[in-house]
């Protein structure tokens, strides 16, 4: 057995030299144990540390239109900065894979100030189905695997359907953002979240006109509760 294990650290190490695994944001190699971002990049995250926050910016723009419990983005996304690189490889370089090291990074820190209490289900925002024949996988279901591999909430992707494949969102104004998105999701079978605290994931929060959209078809549920969590949100 540790024969195995020398022989497999060897041959990991071997291929390391090779092929080596870098930093998504810096670019310099990963050491042992780091994975996607190095510590120096994780330690100068811009995180946004909104869940210790109470009616922080993420919540305001929900507030009087779902039944918002609570809400947070992880980091902020700004024009130009490198950390940009983490939804740009995440969403449009095949690296499906950060999405699930960044959800399992997001939720290990915010376990502790209790933001996941209560929460019975993680539902991801869905892509359309074409859209996602196309880019291979919903970027936002990675993210919510890595939540759930920490929480242990469960995920659904059945429950709420992407009926539309709308346009990009990308250079629309508040108001193109929220038509372009308006009727586009549909609620499977309400009556099984009845009572239900819901989180919804997506990857980064813009304006959240379709956040609030997928939101919206939950708002008729009895007793429903909403939780929203991204992964970075438009500074």
């Amino acid at each position: 057995m540790k024969h195995t294990l020398l022989i497999k650290d060897w041959l990991s190490s071997f291929l390391s030299l090779l092929f080596p695994r870098c930093c998504v944001v810096c670019g310099r190699p990963l050491a042992k144990g780091e994975e996607c971002i190095c510590t120096v990049c994780n330690i100068n995250l811009p995180r946004t540390n909104y869940h210790l926050r109470k009616d922080n910016p993420v919540e305001r723009l929900f507030w009087g239109q779902i039944p918002l419990e609570r809400a947070t983005s992880f980091f902020f996304y700004e024009k130009g900065s490198d950390f940009r690189l983490i939804l740009h490889r995440l969403k449009y370089g095949g690296q499906k894979e950060i999405g699930a090291i960044m959800g399992r990074y997001m939720a290990a820190e915010l376990l502790s100030s209790n933001f996941f209490q209560g929460i019975d289900v993680i539902i991801p925002i869905p892509l359309h189905k074409k859209k996602q024949q196309i880019r291979g996988y919903n970027q936002s279901e990675w993210i919510a695997r890595g939540i759930a591999a920490v929480t242990g909430i469960p995920i659904d992707t059945e429950l709420i359907l992407r009926k539309k494949n709308t346009e990009t969102q990308t250079r629309k104004s508040v108001f193109e953002r929220r038509d372009n998105v308006e009727g586009i999701f549909e609620l499977q079978h309400p009556e099984t979240l009845a009572g239900k605290h819901i989180l919804i994931v997506d990857d980064v929060l813009t304006t959240g006109s379709t956040t609030l959209a997928c939101a919206s078809c939950l708002v008729d549920v009895e007793d429903i509760r909403i939780s929203i969590l991204t992964l970075a949100m438009v500074e």
